[in-house]
């Protein structure tokens, strides 16, 4: 996986614990190795980490190597992103896109 700096990386066995435990909103980027978009999205999930990690926190999932959840979630295209907070997914988006329509989509769901 593409692994943007300063963004943790979870996987089927700890999504409980990071995501859905998380005291802030998550934000999740579903992403795989093979995904030119997704390699794309590093950068932006760098400078989102960064700048909103006191009110956010960023994500990623492969999922080729935690199936469990993204079936849960039936993604079904990378990258999906999804919003989650309190446990529950609030928003989902998918495909690349730049920081800043990203972070507004984050934010009306907030």
């Amino acid at each position: 996986m593409i692994r943007a700096k300063g963004v943790a990386e979870v996987s089927d066995a700890d999504f409980t614990a990071e995501v859905l435990g998380a005291r802030l909103p998550v934000l999740v980027e579903f992403t795989a190795d093979w995904c030119p978009p997704c390699r794309q999205m590093a950068p932006v999930l760098t400078a989102l980490a960064a700048e909103q990690g006191e009110r956010l926190k960023v994500v990623q999932l492969d999922v080729d190597t935690s199936p469990e959840t993204t079936n849960r979630y039936s993604v079904l295209s990378m990258p999906t992103f999804m919003l989650f907070r309190g446990g529950e997914p609030l928003r989902s988006m998918v495909g690349a896109r730049p920081k800043r329509r990203l972070l507004a989509e984050v934010e009306e769901a907030l």
